[in-house]
């Protein structure tokens, strides 16, 4: 199994379609929403489609969409997208490289990182897909209480007293 098909065989049509679904209904553009690897490929190919997405969840964030379809403009239009996606909070190991769509590198990565902008949609009051962010749950102790946890005897943690590794002796044993 070559790398490439190690990679695109964690490639999920469902969630493909889900992101495309999610991208007609926040771009309003008459798309194609097969979770295909070939249809997924050919919308986002030339990042038109994302830079639109990106605009429609802050608009103005992307100045300029390229619509020449010349690889480097292309790419520049996958560059802008990423860029966004990490300013609204897509965290890195979420984004892709430009190469990993321009290229068809690794489809895959770019469904989770569609789907982490997804999530993060509901903060620009848009739908979002996936599961629900899990909220943020901040936790103050006191000066005392932090000192308390300090008390805590070791010995709860358990005790392996007189315990040793004698009489064990797993598969084979060793032949001088």
């Amino acid at each position: 199994m070559s790398y490439k098909s190690k990679i695109n065989s964690k490639y999920s049509e469902e969630l493909a379609q889900e992101c495309l679904e999610w991208i007609k209904v926040i771009t309003s553009e008459p798309i194609n929403t097969s979770g295909d690897m070939d249809n997924f490929f050919e919308v986002l190919k030339d990042g038109v489609l994302l830079c639109k997405l990106a605009n429609c969840l802050q608009p103005g964030c992307i100045k300029k969409i390229n619509e020449s379809k010349m690889a480097f403009k292309c790419m520049e239009n996958i560059s802008a997208f990423l860029e966004c996606a990490k300013n609204f909070g897509v965290p890195t190991q979420e984004t892709f490289q430009s190469v990993d769509l321009w290229e068809r590198q690794n489809l895959n990565s770019v469904v989770i990182c569609i789907q982490s902008l997804g999530r993060k949609a509901h903060n620009f009051n848009k739908p979002s897909i996936g599961p629900k962010e899990a909220d943020k749950n901040v936790r103050n102790f006191t000066e005392e209480q932090l000192r308390a946890g300090q008390n805590v005897i070791s010995l709860q943690y358990g005790s392996n007293k007189g315990a040793n590794q004698s009489g064990i002796n797993f598969g084979n044993t060793r032949h001088m």
